[in-house]
């Protein structure tokens, strides 16, 4: 069965309770009804074991009306371990390193540039999340009796602040953008998915003495591994953990963006790869468009992945699905004059 949103506290030694009605983690072993939002979090365990995956929504995040969206991917034998910890650490962790440079730079000028408009405190952000990265990193590395070696998550990070967005990611996971041009809904592809296949992230790799190559049985799956060895084989060329390949090119600096919001975008999701493995932008797009409600989104879209991975690979285990829509304003009522969902 799928898991619902939920408030829930951090079942992992060391990590701060969560108590905020502002706040939505994910956490398999609660569900719990939330007041009506605009946004919903949802995620299903495949058929590979353990749940790996995390997620959770931060709103009234840095101020009034922001947001905060996050999707771990957990993977290896720890790695549900770790997509935990980073999901109930790094956005308390992100806003510490924001207010502090905010402090600095306020003590330096003699200026409060918390009114500046977002756009142009968006070097600050990035600072920031630069900054918590390498942190949050290092904090998986010093977790006793943890054995993050070949364990780690992936992490696809959204803040809405304002008039802007920053996005934020490390690994395979994705954000797309719901907006409307020429009256038809269009899917707008946030990040990019970061596989040791992309010729920049092989080459650092490459450069690192790491490996980059598909095993025969595999041929559509780039890994890295060690040199001269037959593991670890991992699918991703960025992640928190995985400490084995850290000196062999694989990364916790993620890529971020910024994206000026206008009138025309409807909604973010954020989703773990086993989505996209089945689903196409625009196929997740329209999904989340005619849901009759904000908070039945993110359910919708995984259990069409669901239906989706038993269609096209009937042999496969499937993945685990995460998803977190967060709509940046309500939902038209009459959504006739779209074409029943069609995207341009």
């Amino acid at each position: 069965m799928g898991i619902c949103i939920s408030v829930a506290s951090s079942e992992i030694h060391g990590i701060p309770q969560v108590h905020d009605e502002n706040v939505m983690i994910f956490e398999a072993s609660k569900v719990q009804n939330e007041t009506k939002r605009l946004c919903s979090v949802y995620s299903k365990q495949g058929t590979k074991g353990l749940n790996q995956d995390a997620a959770s929504l931060h709103q009234d995040y840095g101020m009034e009306n922001g947001a905060f969206c996050g999707v771990y991917d957990g993977h290896g034998k720890n790695g549900h371990i770790v997509s935990k910890i980073v999901n109930n650490t790094l956005p308390s962790l992100i806003l510490s390193q924001k207010n502090a440079l905010e402090e600095i730079h306020t003590t330096k000028n003699g200026v409060d540039n918390k009114q500046n408009k977002f756009s142009n405190n968006y070097l600050r952000w990035k600072e920031a999340i630069l900054g918590a990265f390498n942190v949050m990193d290092e904090e998986v590395k010093k977790q006793e009796n943890l054995d993050c070696s070949c364990s780690g998550t992936t992490a696809v990070v959204v803040i809405r602040q304002g008039e802007g967005l920053v996005i934020v990611n490390l690994g395979d996971s994705r954000a797309i953008l719901g907006t409307i041009q020429d009256e038809k809904l269009k899917a707008i592809q946030l990040t990019t998915d970061l596989k040791p296949g992309l010729p920049c992230e092989a080459k650092r790799i490459r450069s690192c003495n790491g490996c980059v190559y598909a095993l025969k049985e595999e041929p559509h799956v780039q890994r890295v591994w060690l040199p001269n060895e037959n593991y670890p084989g991992l699918a991703m060329s960025r992640a928190f953990g995985d400490f084995i390949l850290k000196d062999h090119g694989v990364i916790a600096t993620p890529d971020i963006w910024y994206h000026r919001l206008t009138s025309s975008d409807q909604f973010i999701v954020l989703a773990s790869d086993g989505v996209w493995d089945v689903l196409s932008n625009e196929e997740v797009a329209s999904i989340v468009w005619m849901v009759e409600s904000e908070e039945e989104a993110a359910r919708a879209v995984v259990e069409a992945a669901t239906a989706a991975w038993a269609k096209k690979f009937p042999s496969s285990r499937v993945d685990d699905c995460t998803v977190v829509c967060h709509f940046l304003q309500k939902k038209p009522q009459n959504l006739e004059y779209m074409d029943s969902g069609k995207l341009g």
